[in-house]
């Protein structure tokens, strides 16, 4: 039996395993313990130990419950309450002023916490009602939640960054820095289209008449009160970016800071507190079962020698260039996000496509951004886009389905132009990282 046969039969058990419903590092998990017996004997379990090993070994994945504690804390501290009030006073006079200030509190949401789900939770149940209150159109200010929400798995501290660190082996902190000015260049991207579109047709966002009367002592104590989450990210970054602390010493002031944040502002109690953790746990175990399963799957996968028989399949009989191929994995993952989530689709294609890319002469690192971008197109592409069906199942019942499909075909455009100027500007990616790293 050759190893491209086995290949394509390890990926079609798998994806028929995710079609019955099974959990994603199931399925994962399953048929790499099956191949391995199969192929090995008795001698294939030495493969899920040895990732087993490799993954208790891997310090940067300490980082991973700090995050996701950190993001919880703020969250249920209601610390995007007083964001969004400090966005609605200080760009309501604005017409699409609103939006514009949605997309910012999105950017520092994705600051807090890692998630895009995180971004279209807060965005649906604090930003949307109020939009629509002021009457902003229902279609454009639908499509301005999910756009935002796409920035949580690239602006650090992305957790999905994390994982593809741990897969493509590497470092967290370069791909993080590496998220940023991509990330920024998306949301400023965002916030052009918005503006020119409120210019042109004013009556999508029109502008608050009662922001005048807000007092300007107000605005200030907003002004602070906004400004903790960029605070705590400082207060986490800075020593990191200096060099003064490692990553995981990083993550861990990030945590503590908010933390002491949300008990000095009175905000968290034990049940909260008790919340937290409980999700921290649950999460980071699911994402470590996950990571676990894509390295023994990954491991069959350099057994087999399967990538190197694909890559020559692309480059030697089909006489694909490198850029053709990057250019079809980026359509693949379109096609895989109208069922799969983020999470998913990179521990599924993470054992072919990451040494194929390296291989190719691609850039690890940028391709990490380049990945994030494209998974974030692919939740939002109609028919059956991930986050198209969350947003239906957070709106209001006046938003149908048509309006969310609706809503979402300019802010797609946006993000396709992002990732093309990524493309053929690698730089935006690699300068930070390079930057401060190189010192």
């Amino acid at each position: 039996m050759s190893q491209e046969f086995i290949a394509i039969f390890m990926f079609a058990l798998m994806m028929l395993m995710l079609f019955t419903g099974q959990r994603v590092f199931g399925a994962i998990g399953a048929v790499a313990t099956i191949a391995a017996l199969a192929l090995w004997g008795t001698g294939g379990q030495d493969i899920t130990f040895s990732a087993a090993m490799k993954l208790m070994k891997w310090y940067p994945l300490l980082t991973l419950p700090m995050f996701i504690f950190m993001g919880y804390v703020l969250s249920e501290s209601r610390l995007a309450d007083d964001l969004y009030r400090m966005f609605h006073v200080w760009m309501g006079p604005v017409n699409g002023g609103l939006a514009i200030g949605t997309i910012g509190l999105m950017v520092l949401v994705s600051a807090m916490n890692g998630l895009s789900v995180a971004g279209m939770a807060i965005g649906a149940t604090i930003a949307l009602p109020e939009l629509l209150r002021r009457g902003y159109d229902k279609t454009m200010v639908t499509g301005v939640i999910q756009a935002g929400s796409s920035l949580g798995i690239l602006v650090p501290p992305s957790v999905v960054l994390v994982l593809y660190a741990m897969i493509a082996r590497q470092p967290v902190g370069q791909l993080w820095l590496a998220g940023i000015l991509p990330g920024l260049l998306m949301a400023g991207l965002f916030i052009l289209y918005i503006w020119i579109r409120c210019r042109i047709q004013p009556e999508l966002g029109p502008a608050m008449e009662d922001a005048h009367e807000v007092p300007w002592s107000e605005k200030i104590r907003l002004l602070g009160a906004g400004a903790l989450p960029l605070i705590i990210f400082a207060a986490m970054m800075v020593p990191f970016v200096n060099g003064w602390t490692s990553l995981v010493e990083s993550s861990a002031i990030g945590a503590l800071t908010a933390l002491v944040v949300s008990v000095l502002k009175r905000r968290m109690t034990w049940k909260i507190f008790e919340d937290c953790t409980k999700q921290t746990l649950a999460i980071s175990c699911m994402f470590m079962w996950i990571i676990l399963a894509a390295l023994g799957f990954g491991a069959v996968f350099d057994g087999l020698g399967a990538v190197k028989a694909i890559e020559n399949l692309f480059t030697e009989q089909l006489g694909l260039s490198p850029w053709m191929i990057l250019i079809l994995m980026q359509l693949s993952f379109i096609v895989m996000g109208t069922f799969l989530d983020d999470t998913a689709m990179l521990v599924i294609v993470a054992p072919l496509y990451v040494p194929l890319v390296g291989a190719l002469g691609f850039d690890l690192i940028w391709y990490g951004v380049l990945y994030t971008i494209t998974t974030q197109i692919a939740y939002m592409t109609p028919p059956f886009g991930y986050n198209l069906f969350l947003m239906r199942a957070m709106a209001p019942p006046e938003i149908g389905l048509k309006d969310i499909y609706r809503s979402i075909i300019p802010f797609v455009g946006v993000m396709v132009l992002a990732l093309i100027i990524i493309m053929v500007f690698p730089e935006i990616a690699l300068w930070l990282p390079g930057y401060v790293y190189g010192n």
